[in-house]
C-alpha cells in the first residue's frame, strides 16, 4: 500500500507544481467568491484566552460539549456525535491523535500561543475538507497585522489559582503584509485542581510549544506560506484513565502555494504530522502488582490541490483532489521485569491511503434564492500490517479479530460518495431561510477496525468487517435580526445506516458493530445588543436512538442552555454567564462509554478585561463562582482511587484567572 500511496503523492504532486507558472501569470480575480475558502489564509480575530486549551472556548456553544479525561486533552462532541466523527482542521491540515485511549484528541494540538479562531460546522455546505459526519472544527490561525510597522507582536503572562496554573507565551512578527517571519512560543503548567467538594482531581500536567512560520506574496498575487512547529506534553494526569501520559510529542509541517487564475484562485497544500505518544501505570502513580506502558506513534501526511472559481457575481464554483497517508502503531508491554514482553499489539501497523476529490458550486438564480449543490468520491483504503504477529498473551491480532468476529480478511476498500444540495431565501425583515440535505460518508477508524488489546483482565477488539457510516441530514434554519434583536433558530434530523457502535459483550470485553442510528434535534439563539450592553441566549437539545432495538445512543448530552449578559465601554468589557444543563436518563448503559445518568447542573461565570494602558491589557475570569460540584454528561467515568465518590471526571470548583497582555 505503501508503494501506491507515495506514487499517487507524487503524481498530484507534479500536476499541482506543472502547473504553477502558467498560475503565476494569470489575472487576480475582480469579486470575492461566496465560497471561497483557502486554507489558512482567512484572516480573524484570534481572541487571547487564559485557558492553555483553545478548545475550551466552545465551551459557550450549547451544540458542543467537552468531554474531561483529566487536566489536558478536552474531546469536543457536536450534536451528539463525538471522536472519530468530528474532525479538526487546524489551518487546513488534519492531525490524528496517537493514543487509543484518547488522551490526546486531535484538538489538543490546538496552540495557546496563537490562539486561532474557530468555527463549528455541523453539516456539507462545502465539501473541500471531506464529508461532515458528526461535526468539523475549522482552527484558522490568523496571519500578522502590521498596520503600517515593521513588527509585531504580544505577550502574555498569567496563572490561576485552583491548581496553580502558570501561563506564559508570547507572538513576535516582522515583515509586512506582503512578506512575514514570525515566531511564537509558549509553556503552561498546573497542579492537580480542586472540584467543588473540596476532592483533588488527577489534572497536574505541563505543557510547551514553539512555531515558526513565514509568508510571502508576489505583487500577482502568487503567495507562499509555511510553517513548522513542536508541541511538547509531560507529566500529565488522567482521572479518567488507568494510566497517565508522561510524554506526548508533536510535530507538524506545512507548506501552501497559490495565485491567482483567470476569475478565482488556485492552492496546493502539502503537510505532515508526527505524534509520539507514551502512557503508563507508574510513572505518575503509585505503581501496582504490574507496571504496563504504552508505546504509540501516528503519522500523517497530506496533499490538497483546490481550485476556486467566481465567473461573475451570481456564481461560484470550486474543485478539488486531496491524499491523505496515515500511519498508526501503538504497542502494549509488560515492563514489569527486566525485560519489557508486548502484551498487545493495540494498533498493529495499521495504514490508510484515502484520495479524494469534490466538485461544489453556488449560484444565485433570482435576487433573493441563492442554490448549491457539491459531491464528492474518497476511496479509502485500510490495513493492519502486523495482524499477523504474537504477542505475549499468544494470541495475533488476526486471531483476535477471527475469534470476535469470525472475519479472516483484514484489509478493507471503501468507495465513499458524499454530497449536499442547498438552498437559501432571503425574506422581509432582514431574514434568510436556508435548507441543506446531505449525505456523508465515514469510513471507520483505525480504533473501531483494528484495536487489538487482549489482556488478563479482558479484551477490547476492532472489528475488520464494519460497513462504512452513512449519514442523511437535512437542517433547516432561520436567521434574521431587526432593530437591536437578532434571532436564529435551527431543527435537524441525522439518519444513519451502518452507525458504528461500541458495546461491551461482557463487563470486560469490549466490541463494534454496525446498527442504523437516528439523531435529530433543536436550537434556539436570540440576541440583543444596545453598544453598551448586549444578552445572548442559547438553547440545543439532541436525541439520539439505536433504531434497531429502539434505546438511546452514548454520548447524547442533555438539553443545555447558556445565558450571557455583557457590557462594553471604552475598550472595557465584563460578562456574566449562567450554564445550565438538565438531567441525562437516557444512556446506553452497555457502551462502556456513559458513565451512567447524570444530575443537571447550573454553573455561573465572570469574566472582564480592561486595558491599562495603551499596549497593556488585563485580562480576568472567576469560573464556577458558586464553587459547584458538577461534570459534563459525556465527561470520562473517574476511575480515580483517591477520590471514589466521584461518577464523572469533575470540572474544577471556583477558579480565579488573571493575565496580562502586552501588544505592539
Amino acid at each position: 500500500m505503501k508503494e501506491r500511496a507515495f506514487a499517487r503523492y507524487a503524481q498530484i504532486a507534479m500536476i499541482g507544481f506543472a502547473g504553477v507558472p502558467a498560475f503565476v501569470s494569470a489575472q487576480a480575480a475582480g469579486e470575492n467568491a461566496v465560497i471561497r475558502v483557502t486554507e489558512g489564509r482567512l484572516s480573524g480575530n484570534a481572541h487571547a484566552v487564559l485557558a492553555s486549551e483553545p478548545i475550551n472556548r466552545l465551551a459557550s456553544d450549547p451544540s458542543v460539549s467537552l468531554s474531561r479525561m483529566g487536566g489536558r486533552g478536552l474531546d469536543p462532541v457536536v450534536r451528539g456525535q463525538s471522536q472519530e466523527r468530528v474532525d479538526l482542521l487546524l489551518d487546513g491540515i488534519r492531525v490524528e491523535g496517537a493514543c487509543p485511549s484518547r488522551m490526546d484528541p486531535p484538538t489538543s494540538r490546538l496552540s495557546s500561543a496563537l490562539a486561532p479562531a474557530l468555527e463549528v460546522r455541523t453539516n456539507n455546505r462545502t465539501l473541500r475538507w471531506g464529508p461532515v459526519a458528526g461535526g468539523q472544527v475549522i482552527a484558522t490561525t490568523a496571519d500578522p497585522q502590521f498596520n503600517g510597522n515593521a513588527t509585531t507582536g504580544q505577550v502574555t503572562i498569567g496563572g490561576s489559582g485552583n491548581g496553580n496554573g502558570k501561563l506564559v507565551n508570547a507572538a513576535a512578527a516582522v515583515g509586512s503584509e506582503q512578506a512575514w517571519l514570525r515566531l511564537s512560543g509558549g509553556y503552561d503548567e498546573a497542579n492537580d485542581y480542586e472540584d467543588g467538594n473540596d476532592n483533588k482531581v488527577r489534572s497536574a500536567n505541563k505543557n510547551a510549544e514553539g512555531r515558526a512560520d513565514a509568508a510571502w506574496t508576489a505583487e500577482n498575487g502568487f503567495f507562499i506560506k509555511g510553517m513548522v512547529s513542536r508541541q511538547e506534553e509531560s507529566d500529565v494526569k488522567y482521572a479518567g484513565s488507568g494510566m497517565d501520559a508522561p510524554k506526548t510529542d508533536t510535530d507538524l509541517y506545512r507548506m501552501e502555494f497559490g495565485a491567482p487564475v483567470a476569475d478565482g484562485e488556485w492552492s496546493l497544500l502539502t503537510w505532515q504530522a508526527d505524534v509520539d505518544h507514551i502512557m503508563d501505570n507508574f510513572s505518575l502513580r503509585p505503581v501496582g502488582m504490574m507496571k504496563m506502558q504504552t508505546d504509540s506513534t501516528t503519522q500523517t501526511r497530506g496533499l490538497r490541490f483546490t481550485l476556486d472559481q467566481s465567473p461573475n457575481s451570481s456564481t461560484d464554483w470550486a474543485v478539488g483532489a486531496d491524499l491523505e497517508m496515515n500511519d498508526w502503531d501503538a504497542t502494549l508491554f509488560n515492563v514489569t521485569g527486566p525485560m519489557p514482553m508486548a502484551a498487545s499489539l493495540m494498533w498493529p501497523g495499521v495504514e490508510r491511503e484515502r484520495v479524494g476529490m469534490f466538485a461544489e458550486g453556488f449560484r444565485r438564480i433570482a435576487r433573493d434564492v441563492k442554490v448549491g449543490a457539491g459531491v464528492r468520491y474518497d476511496r479509502v483504503e485500510m490495513d493492519a500490517t502486523r495482524a499477523g504477529e504474537m504477542a505475549s498473551m499468544g494470541m495475533t491480532p488476526a486471531m483476535l479479530y477471527q475469534s470476535a468476529y469470525g472475519t479472516t480478511d483484514v484489509g478493507s476498500e471503501d468507495n465513499n460518495v458524499s454530497g449536499f444540495v442547498s438552498s437559501e431565501w432571503r425574506l422581509p425583515h432582514n431574514q434568510a431561510l436556508t435548507l441543506t440535505v446531505s449525505r456523508s460518508v465515514r469510513s471507520p477508524s483505525v480504533t473501531e477496525r483494528y484495536l487489538a488489546r487482549n489482556a488478563m483482565g479482558g479484551s477490547w477488539i476492532g472489528n475488520p468487517d464494519l460497513d462504512t457510516e452513512k449519514h442523511h441530514k437535512a437542517e433547516l434554519a432561520l436567521s434574521g435580526s431587526k432593530n437591536q434583536w437578532s434571532w436564529k433558530p435551527v431543527v435537524w434530523v441525522d439518519q444513519v445506516d451502518d452507525f458504528v457502535r461500541r458495546y461491551q459483550e461482557t463487563s470486560a470485553d469490549t466490541r463494534y458493530e454496525n446498527i442504523d442510528a437516528r439523531l435529530l434535534g433543536v436550537e434556539m439563539m436570540v440576541g440583543w445588543t444596545d453598544g453598551t450592553w448586549s444578552s445572548n441566549s442559547t438553547l440545543a437539545s439532541v436525541r439520539g436512538e439505536n433504531r434497531d432495538n429502539g434505546q438511546a445512543l452514548a454520548q447524547i448530552p442533555p438539553v443545555q442552555f447558556v445565558q450571557t449578559l455583557g457590557w462594553q465601554r471604552m475598550g472595557h468589557s465584563i460578562e456574566a454567564q449562567w450554564q445550565l444543563a438538565r438531567r441525562q436518563d437516557r444512556i446506553d448503559p452497555l457502551s462502556g462509554l456513559d458513565a451512567g445518568e447524570s444530575p443537571g447542573y447550573g454553573v455561573f461565570n465572570l469574566s472582564g478585561s480592561h486595558p491599562l494602558m495603551e499596549h497593556l491589557t488585563f485580562n480576568w475570569a472567576l469560573d464556577n463562582l458558586f464553587d459547584n460540584t458538577w461534570a459534563p454528561h459525556v465527561s470520562r467515568a473517574n476511575t480515580d482511587p483517591f477520590n471514589p465518590d466521584a461518577v464523572r471526571v469533575n470540572e474544577p470548583g471556583r477558579v480565579l484567572r488573571a493575565a496580562l497582555t502586552a501588544r505592539w
